[in-house]
């Protein structure tokens, strides 16, 4: 198994995928201790619920369409089709994201109608959402593509700007919640900018193949991711809007700001080997290469579970030192939360990486049947817990939904079958056969 592996491209991906989320993840933990120490709770909470717009924004109206250019471009045979593919796929992004910013901004002002909130927030918010759209367009499209280094560099010019411009805006003008969403906006716009003349620069133009439109392939491809994006929003963020409701801003500000640092260590560790082997997996699929496709995805479960035991227990260890080193004082009353947060994302990672035989067969119809079984779960156990328990309820809910929604995953996707049969999913008989995957 380790063998085949190590012929492989993986460990160079590796590398970059493990430099970009390790610098990310410094430079936000950084940048969130500097912020923790210069806004309130409160304000740090309005940040948190207005980011949590615009992760919808992304997640629901542009993030499929990502999605479906990342998994089938491994499927493109020659410059033509990938420039096709990529034209395609950024033209339904930016017509999903236009109408997710009206929404957003509209829904803002009919709010701060009613509301004494400013509207100016929503509209930052929808301009934040249209950077973060072109951040992760290219990002994904270049991870796709096994192009790992541009990717990482990307990703990281991005998280060292956006909590460096927020706290010198917050600094020189004091701690409101609208100088941290320009700083967010202008240190996107700046990292986009920069790193779209250098993939220009480094790809050879070719024009896109006008035979081939691929256009269907990809709603076929993203129509159930849409909904399916909306249940991971309320699993990963709808409990802070519950916290909003049912408790203050403040305790948002506490809750958000430490589960970002758990997630932190969590996710970005998990998106090291999602980012490393699910192009390797995909590749291997579409190349009718099965198993090696097998194996790779078997060394990529086993590493989930065994990074998010060790995890765990390296924080239980040492949580309040850890409070202590990137969350300022004022924030450690959630310290006690942090060890039900991490067992909730090592297990959110490791049904990610259970369900990835279904997105190698273009099942996603099956797959939003396993998240709609966590979001069900999370509508339950979030206000339930949270009205008995407060914050502590909260984080507790983190694993009882996750796991449930893991073990769901699990028995649908069936990864510890080998498939030793030639598939039919390509984009070919995708075009000829739309619905044959989820039938």
């Amino acid at each position: 198994m380790f063998g085949v592996l190590k012929q492989s491209k993986l460990f160079g991906d590796a590398f970059w995928a493990l430099f970009g989320q390790a610098a990310s993840a410094l430079a936000l933990l950084l940048g969130t201790r500097l912020l923790t120490e210069l806004i309130s709770p409160a304000v740090y909470g309005q940040v948190a619920l207005l980011n949590g717009f615009v992760a919808l924004g992304v997640a629901v109206f542009s993030y499929p369409f990502i999605c479906a250019g990342m998994r089938m471009v491994t499927e493109c045979e020659t410059a033509g089709q990938r420039s096709g593919l990529h034209a395609d796929v950024a033209g339904l992004t930016l017509q999903a994201t236009m109408l997710a910013i009206g929404l957003l901004v509209l829904g803002g002002f009919a709010y701060g109608y009613f509301a004494e909130v400013s509207s100016v927030l929503f509209l930052l918010a929808g301009v934040l959402l249209a950077m973060t759209v072109q951040r992760e367009l290219g990002i994904q499209l270049a991870i796709g593509e096994r192009k790992q280094r541009l990717a990482s560099l990307w990703q990281t010019t991005d998280s060292v700007l956006r909590p460096a411009l927020a706290i010198a805006l917050v600094w020189w003008w004091g701690g409101n919640p609208e100088w941290v969403l320009l700083g967010y906006i202008l240190a996107s716009l700046l990292s986009n900018l920069v790193w779209i003349v250098v993939k220009r620069r480094n790809t050879v133009r070719t024009p896109a193949t006008a035979s081939r439109s691929f256009r269907r392939e990809v709603w076929v491809y993203a129509l159930p991711l849409i909904p399916m994006e909306l249940i991971f929003w309320i699993n990963g963020l709808g409990d802070r809007y519950v916290i909003g409701y049912l408790l203050t801003a403040a305790d948002v500000g506490l809750y958000a700001a430490t589960y970002m640092i758990v997630n932190e260590a969590f996710n970005r560790s998990a998106m090291v080997l999602l980012r490393t082997f699910q192009p390797a997996y995909f590749q291997a699929f579409s190349a009718q290469q099965l198993q090696k496709a097998f194996s790779i995805l078997w060394v990529w479960i086993t590493s989930v579970a065994a990074l998010g035991a060790f995890g765990l227990l390296l924080l239980l260890l040492t949580k309040d030192w850890v409070a202590s080193l990137v969350l300022a004082k004022s924030y450690h009353a959630a310290v006690d939360l942090m060890p039900a947060m991490a067992l909730g994302c090592a297990l959110h990672a490791l049904g990610t990486a259970l369900a990835q035989p279904l997105l190698a067969h273009k099942r996603t119809k099956t797959l939003l049947k396993g998240r709609l079984c966590g979001a069900v779960a999370a509508a339950v156990t979030i206000p339930v817990l949270v009205s008995q328990y407060g914050l502590p309820g909260a984080a507790w809910a983190n694993p009882v939904y996750f796991g449930i929604e893991a073990v769901v995953l699990a028995i649908l996707a069936k990864p510890w079958q080998a498939d030793r049969r030639a598939k039919s999913g390509t984009i070919q008989t995708l075009r000829q056969q739309p619905l044959a995957a989820d039938a």
